[in-house]
């Protein structure tokens, strides 16, 4: 019913479920200072299912939302629809074997999934990969990390209304995918990294054509910055949503760009390093709050972005150092095809573009490993939704999804 008293700014409201008729309850003019306890309108909780379909969800995930009409009060995730028990795979075929198998956990960043298990069977059997061999490891994995970055950044606007980013991320997708065909005939479950170095040397030539795509894809990242990233529309929609604070980063254990779009600067290429990324110069990029709350979507997308350009900066300077001829100028390490680590164990964690990817590994002294096990980043990724998922818009659901960046593959395994 209308206001009945405007001259002392005041608003008057009946319920029809309160007081006697003329009872009227006395509410703050500044909305601000209104809670709506009072005069909110009477809903009924529901449970709506998100998945294991719905369109805005990276795989085949199921989350249980507990509403109350468009307030999600509780958000459960349901796993396990993509699960091919992996790691049990791992302790039934030779360590070659299972490199496959390792590019099926996350699919878009194939070339890091064969790195992190090549690395953990390298420091099992003690051996040490040629200087040429890690430079070409460094690289296309540099490239497979801007490949998933952009499948991230177009996916997200899609989840939250915006096409055109999607095509402009996945035309520049297409030069990459078109330099791993060149190195293993390969466009999505690649296999290119192996034990010992890898499959194939670089062919003539693609240094030269992997500089041409830096140049032409360096000056891209503004433009989408400016189609997506300081939109206003994008920004309404993720700035000060889905806030992850530093004590949630170290109690879930998160990692990758969610850890660092928090303001911690964990990445293992830094505070850990392996390979030869002493050697290299990057900057770790972290989140600052710069349009909305620091550890919130827009931050973890910012972290993205900007991981891009670092890579970039990474490639060129393999470019640069890479041995053409002389020691350490071979691609691979000759090794049996059935050889057998001795025995022991070991954990290897390796910076994934979803956040750390690691693998423990027990040996026996067989051509087979007696123990498999991966870590995902995503799994602990996504334990962390319930509690940032609670109390929020049911439209905020699907954005602050998109931000964490799940990959089911790696979740289930």
């Amino acid at each position: 019913m209308p206001p009945t008293d405007t001259s002392e700014q005041a608003f008057r409201i009946q319920r029809p479920d309160g007081p006697p008729p003329g009872t009227t309850y006395e509410l703050p003019a500044d909305p601000d200072d209104y809670d709506g306890e009072q005069a909110d309108v009477q809903t009924e909780e529901m449970l709506v299912n998100m998945g294991p379909q719905h369109p805005s969800t990276h795989g085949v995930l199921r989350i249980v939302l507990r509403t109350d009409g468009e307030m999600v009060l509780e958000a459960v995730p349901h796993i396990g629809y993509l699960h091919r028990c992996a790691e049990k795979i791992g302790e039934s075929v030779a360590y070659y074997q299972y490199i496959p198998y390792t590019d099926r956990m996350d699919y878009l960043a194939g070339m890091n999934e064969n790195w992190a298990y090549c690395r953990a069977v390298e420091k099992l059997a003690g051996i040490e990969i040629p200087r040429r061999a890690e430079f070409i490891r460094i690289l296309i994995c540099e490239l497979n990390r801007i490949a998933s970055h952009l499948v991230s950044f177009g996916t997200y606007g899609l989840d939250i209304g915006a096409f055109t980013p999607f095509l402009y991320a996945f035309r520049e997708r297409e030069y990459i995918l078109d330099l791993f065909e060149i190195v293993c005939g390969a466009r999505l479950t690649y296999s290119f990294l192996t034990i010992g170095g890898s499959i194939h040397d670089l062919p003539a030539g693609y240094l030269e054509k992997v500089t041409e795509f830096l140049d032409y894809f360096e000056p891209k990242v503004r433009e989408y910055n400016d189609l997506l990233t300081h939109n206003q529309i994008f920004i309404r929609r993720t700035a000060g949503i889905g806030v992850i604070s530093k004590e949630q980063c170290v109690r879930y254990a998160l990692t990758g760009p969610v850890i660092r779009g928090s303001g911690i600067p964990h990445d293992l290429r830094r505070t850990s390093p392996s390979s030869l990324y002493p050697e290299l110069e990057f900057d770790v990029v972290v989140g600052k709050g710069e349009v909305g709350k620091v550890g919130d979507c827009w931050d973890r997308h910012i972290v993205r972005m900007r991981e891009m350009l670092q890579s970039v900066r990474i490639i060129r300077q393999c470019i640069k150092k890479m041995p053409a001829s002389g020691p350490g100028s071979q691609y691979r390490l000759k090794l049996p095809r059935n050889f057998k680590p001795d025995p022991g164990e070991v954990y290897v964690e390796t910076e994934n573009p979803r956040g750390v990817l690691g693998f423990y590994l027990e040996s026996q002294g067989g051509p087979i490993a007696y123990r498999c096990k991966a870590r995902a980043a995503t799994f602990c990724n996504l334990a962390v939704l319930p509690e940032v998922a609670r109390n929020v818009l049911l439209a905020d659901v699907p954005a602050i999804i998109g931000s964490i960046d799940v990959v089911m593959g790696q979740v289930d395994r």
